[in-house]
């Protein structure tokens, strides 16, 4: 959210407040599609989301630094 609103911790906080529940929601539903005659669990969905978010941060992070 920093990327979209800058070092603002209200506006970070407010953003998040709704980017969270629709990414959740997007899991759900991708969830829900995959697996079409059952469905898999959030929890299965949200760190396949959550894991490259978090490798593109680090990256990022670690090229600033060299």
């Amino acid at each position: 959210m920093r990327w979209l609103t800058g070092p603002d911790w209200r506006w970070i906080l407010a953003y998040s407040a709704v980017l969270a529940p629709v990414i959740v929601l997007v899991a759900d539903v991708v969830g829900r599609l995959i697996v079409m005659p059952t469905e898999l669990p959030v929890g299965v969905i949200m760190p396949l989301i959550g894991a490259p978010v978090l490798i593109v941060l680090r990256r990022g992070s670690r090229a600033r630094e060299l």
